[in-house]
């Protein structure tokens, strides 16, 4: 009888630990979530732009923008959305109508950023990004203009 009880025992801590180790496991997950900023950016030498909610981009975007080796003069906030990405997980987010962005976590601050036009990947990329940091991605427009992809890393 005591040797029954004993295993009974044994069988309840070791469902019990099991149980705290998931709830361990996804609490480390939730509160090791990387959050990204995602800016979707007209890139234009006209002063200003034809959409009036277009509004110019914020100085740090704009210092950024600036710094590449771009031809375009102004460039004009179209979107911006957040993204919380899990510890080795990914999140595709709509930042458009014709435009989404992905972020797959690769581990050690390394992601794998996809853009997405009319539902097609027209650029994937893996980079560093440490807290702070920026990737710029884009492509040409019409009448010579161009669209970026800002995606900062927020935490």
């Amino acid at each position: 009888m005591r040797f029954k009880l004993s295993l009974i025992v044994l069988a309840m801590l070791a469902w019990a630990s099991i149980g705290i180790a998931a709830a361990s496991e996804q609490a480390a997950r939730s509160a090791g979530a990387m959050k990204f900023q995602i800016q979707l950016i007209w890139g234009t030498n006209d002063p200003k732009s034809p959409d009036d909610k277009h509004k110019p981009v914020d100085a740090e975007v704009g210092k950024k923008l600036k710094a590449l080796p771009l031809k375009w003069a102004n460039y004009f906030l179209v979107n911006k959305k957040s993204l919380e990405v899990a510890p080795g997980g990914e999140k595709k987010e709509p930042i458009s109508e014709k435009c989404a962005v992905e972020v797959q976590d690769k581990g050690k601050s390394t992601f794998e950023i996809s853009l997405f036009g009319k539902g097609e990947r027209v650029v994937k990329r893996s980079q560093t990004l440490h807290v702070g940091e920026m990737l710029v991605l884009g492509g040409n427009a019409p009448n010579e203009t161009s669209w970026l992809v800002v995606v900062k890393r927020i935490e």
